[in-house]
């Protein structure tokens, strides 16, 4: 927890309320995203009990398993739910566009995706896991499952793994995206009941959010005394109608909470970098989906030697971009930065737009900015800078020293042989530099996975699909 973040909670402590630590929303939110809330079996880790899903507030959808330790109603459950999930996905197959690549064959992208809103962590690994428990199905043979499971589990497999992908829209947790944009007087851990939660942002604390009986938990565990007194009876009984009835009293609750945090969330001003993210969202939902369309098969359970590095190489630059692109969003983030040392703000007190470095012909444009600022600088001497009020322009630290920090403007300033216009602060302006940039190092030279080294286990077999494949110890 950072130092902010640890003030904040401290406030709210006191206040009562949560405060903000974001002054804008670093999530993309869809004009129709599908509200997704499931539940499993207590004591079974990939038993569906039920869920509640809809793009529509005013008609969730309830699918329930009225006995679901029976192995035909959990899948005929699942494909009540691929009923309503595969459309709703495919709906944003249609409408595309075409992109042209450097050294690459153009491709088509889809203008819009689809956004699957859970509320919380554990939704995300439940679903996940349900992507798995289905995604190697058979729909022949002994046990056969509806032809639209399999695709159902590909689908969820997809989300639940796009959802790790720092920066990701695809399929946001409630709980953790308000976590990222205010501060409660709570632990982490209580932060993770979605009703608590929405209490401090909205009302404050109360003794009712953290009631089962007026908001059961979030999913996708159900309440121990609700297990015991109401569902265990109500399965008992073969009732379907009950354990229906039963099951809806626990996901309205949460239904309407869902909508309440999408609409706090909705009513923060977009980031500037939301739109690149998602744009990277809308391109590998098309690559997914092109997958499917050519015959591909399913995510394999584990990834190779080669598939693994590149996808934690993936997720690292991930991470780094995301992170800077916070701070160069929001001056509450990049107010972090600026205790630790790595970044500084203040006035524009003296420039030297002419200023040049070398002679004749290997003379360049070099402007110099001076800058007064009361923040630490705990950067060293030719430390690359950027700046969030001009994107793609680049500096170096010259000196820092009194409260005087002066700046080489190095890129993004034209090709004459003065400044363009707006490319060097103005004297007065108010500016901020940081050492975290987006020039971040390339892709890591991997073999091809046929060149998998021994160490490494060796080139991976080609997979072939096999009934083995469905079974689970959990199945």
């Amino acid at each position: 927890m950072s130092l902010l973040t640890s003030l904040a909670r401290l406030r709210a402590l006191h206040e009562g309320v949560a405060q903000p630590i974001a002054t804008v929303r670093h999530c993309h939110l869809s004009r129709r995203p599908m509200v997704f809330i499931p539940l499993k079996l207590s004591g079974e880790a990939a038993a569906p009990l039920a869920a509640m899903l809809g793009t529509d507030r005013d008609r969730p959808r309830l699918l329930v398993v009225t006995q679901p330790r029976n192995r035909d109603q959990r899948f005929a459950w699942a494909a009540e739910l691929a009923g309503v999930l595969l459309p709703y996905v495919e709906s944003f197959l249609a409408d595309t566009e075409t992109v042209e690549r450097r050294n690459a064959d153009p491709y088509e992208r889809a203008l819009d995706a689809p956004q699957l809103v859970v509320p919380n962590l554990g939704a995300v690994a439940f679903t996940r896991l349900l992507g798995r428990s289905t995604r190697f199905r058979r729909t022949d043979g002994p046990y056969p499952v509806p032809e639209e499971v399999p695709l159902l589990g590909r689908w969820l497999t997809y989300l639940g793994e796009r959802a790790s992908y720092p920066g990701s829209s695809l399929m946001p947790a409630a709980t953790e995206e308000l976590g990222r944009h205010w501060a409660t007087g709570q632990s982490g851990l209580e932060d993770a009941n979605l009703a608590a939660l929405l209490h401090w942002i909205t009302d404050g604390p109360t003794d009712d959010a953290e009631d089962p009986l007026i908001w059961p938990p979030a999913g996708p565990a159900t309440d121990p005394g609700f297990d015991a007194e109401v569902l265990a009876p109500a399965i008992d009984s073969g009732s379907p109608e009950r354990v229906t009835e039963a099951l809806r009293t626990q996901l309205e609750p949460t239904w309407r909470l869902m909508w309440r945090a999408i609409d706090l969330l909705a009513g923060l001003p977009e980031g500037a970098s939301v739109a690149q993210r998602w744009e990277q969202d809308r391109a590998s939902f098309s690559g997914m989906a092109a997958a499917i369309a050519e015959g591909g098969p399913p995510q394999p359970r584990r990834d190779g030697a080669v598939a693994a590095a590149a996808r934690l190489a993936r997720m690292e630059r991930a991470q780094a971009a995301y992170d800077v692109q916070r701070a160069y969003d929001d001056p509450l983030v990049m107010a972090e930065f600026r205790l630790t040392g790595e970044a500084f703000a203040g006035e524009v007190v003296e420039t030297d737009p002419g200023h040049t470095e070398g002679e004749g012909r290997s003379r360049k444009l070099r402007p110099l900015v001076v800058v007064k600022t009361d923040d630490p600088v705990r950067l060293p001497a030719g430390t690359a800078l950027g700046t969030p009020q001009r994107r793609g322009q680049g500096a170096e630290l010259v000196s820092a020293a009194g409260g005087l920090v002066t700046v080489k403007i190095t890129k993004g300033m034209g090709r004459g042989r003065t400044p363009a216009p707006g490319a060097v602060p103005e004297v007065g302006e108010r500016v901020c530099y940081t050492s975290l940039t987006d020039d971040f190092q390339g892709s890591p030279a991997l073999p091809e996975s046929e060149s998998t080294p021994w160490t490494h286990g060796g080139p991976p077999q080609e997979y072939v699909p096999n009934d083995d494949d469905a079974q689970e110890e959990w199945s």
